[in-house]
């Protein structure tokens, strides 16, 4: 499985995700799930892949020469002569559709299915930088400002602190951060998920990609981050009230009539029904 997250803000482009495929206890290898595309100074484009990694591998490879024709008769549209992101992420639907095409059937018949989610952003001359999530079937949606960021893979342990934490006007190293917890949560609940991880921070309107790491198990920050984090939120948690069964007596109190609904009541004895 695996853990990958795309955001974008008014600032920038963050992107996260981790490196580990798992196709059984004794099956766990290590594979990058993040590609970037880039002509310095005409476009910057990354891309994050989830799901059968045979799929996914294929994609990349054929994205890289992925042709579809153009509204105007023109030249046929690549990734690398795409006037928008949005022609470049159809030309990924594109290669999605293609290996389909050639492999959805056999791998039918395997009882295997075509399993691939992927995020593609970026952006390309002077057109504003923008966010796509791409399913199965090739088709896609876009990001906005009231849903800036994307996940695939395992996305229900990150997701709480990214609701909380972002907005289009989050500060990119703030974001970058966000991200890493977001990360670190997921590590912490699913075995599926692993590092080394691969984080991309991208500056709007630079059109190359410099802030670029590998995140491993002796990376300094990534360690203060798992550290504090933990730390922080024991404090927190400790600093919360435990439940207070005095009712009105407790500033708090739990035990309390609720206005709409009665509380549970028991069944005492075989011919007893609630309903």
């Amino acid at each position: 499985m695996t853990y990958c997250v795309g955001i974008r803000l008014n600032a920038g482009l963050v992107f996260l995700s981790d490196s580990r495929t798992n196709a059984g206890l004794d099956a766990i290898s290590t594979f990058r799930k993040m590609m970037v595309y880039e002509k310095a100074g005409d476009r910057s484009m990354v891309l994050l892949s989830a799901g059968n990694l045979s799929i996914s591998q294929c994609v990349r490879e054929i994205l890289q020469t992925e042709k579809i024709p153009a509204a105007d008769g023109g030249e046929p549209i690549t990734i690398w002569n795409a006037r928008s992101m949005f022609d470049a992420t159809r030309v990924l639907g594109s290669a999605v559709r293609r290996v389909y095409e050639t492999d959805g059937k056999a791998l039918q018949n395997a009882g295997i299915d075509f399993n691939c989610s992927m995020i593609f952003g970026g952006q390309i001359g002077d057109e504003a930088m923008r966010l796509f999530l791409v399913y199965s079937a090739g088709n896609f949606i876009e990001a906005t400002r009231e849903t800036c960021f994307f996940q695939v893979g395992e996305s229900k342990y990150g997701k709480p602190i990214l609701d909380r934490v972002l907005t289009p006007d989050t500060p990119l190293d703030e974001a970058a951060k966000c991200a890493l917890v977001s990360m670190d949560s997921t590590l912490k609940s699913n075995l599926s998920v692993g590092l080394p991880l691969d984080l991309l921070v991208y500056r709007n309107g630079d059109l190359k990609a410099d802030r670029i790491v590998c995140i491993d198990d002796k990376n300094p920050y990534f360690k203060m981050i798992h550290d504090t984090w933990g730390q922080r939120l024991r404090e927190v948690f400790e600093g919360i009230d435990d439940p207070a069964w005095n009712g009105d007596a407790a500033e708090f109190p739990l035990m309390q009539d609720s206005a709409r609904y009665e509380a549970m009541r028991k069944i005492t004895h075989p011919g007893e029904r609630i309903v």
